[in-house]
């Protein structure tokens, strides 16, 4: 019999500049990436044949696809911070936000959404959110009793995925380093050297002009 896979907390598909930057400053409803483009920061992920967003037929093949095709692979649930899920700050306003994705958004799982300030659940298409105020390690254990099995995702932002870092939580992660530089904004890292005390990485270019580095720990 083989052994059963342990489950995993992973960062996939997630891409930041050169200088180490994932989301720009001045984020909005109108922007959802604040100054930064969305369309440089994806254009890799969105070309590719496989990308979860796709509605029409075509796109590329080779690595950047393949590792789109990667995005929902075994996993289970996803946990984003507040700021993926939409741009208010504080206590909520009204419930009538749902999200950036419409009516049917790309996860397909239960998503668990780190707020101070909670509220009820919702689900839309194939997609429940709930809504969390606790640390990463209970956020993590509630995910993974939700992924039944299965890895969970931690989908971003850079705060989450940095106090995800921070606490230890992350077995593996695939970063997209895209070739541009934005100056100013949210930072992943100065370097992804920093990481290498805990994690290997193989960094991997691409044709599109993107460098995937992968980490996996020591």
């Amino acid at each position: 019999m083989r052994p059963q896979r342990t489950q995993r907390a992973r960062v996939h598909c997630f891409t930041v500049t050169q200088d180490g930057i994932g989301a720009g400053e001045e984020q909005s409803f109108e922007h959802p990436f604040g100054h930064a483009d969305p369309g440089d920061l994806f254009a890799w992920a969105g070309a590719t044949a496989s990308w979860v967003n796709r509605t029409d037929p075509g796109g590329t093949r080779g690595l950047d696809d393949h590792i789109t095709r990667d995005f929902a692979r075994n996993i289970g649930a996803e946990i984003m911070g507040r700021n993926k899920f939409g741009p208010t700050r504080g206590p909520w306003p009204n419930h009538e936000w749902r999200g950036w994705w419409e009516d049917e958004p790309p996860f397909r799982t239960p998503v668990f959404v780190l707020t101070h300030h909670v509220r009820p659940s919702f689900t839309l298409g194939d997609t429940t959110f709930h809504f969390l105020d606790t640390t990463p390690h209970e956020a993590l254990t509630v995910a993974k009793a939700a992924a039944d099995g299965r890895d969970v995702r931690i989908g971003g932002g850079v705060t989450t995925i940095r106090e995800f870092l921070e606490a230890d939580l992350i077995d593996e992660m695939h970063i997209a380093v895209a070739p541009y530089e934005l100056g100013r904004g949210l930072r992943l890292w100065d370097s992804p050297d920093e990481l290498t005390d805990r994690f290997h990485l193989e960094r991997v270019p691409s044709p599109s002009g993107v460098v995937h580095h992968f980490f996996w720990r020591r």
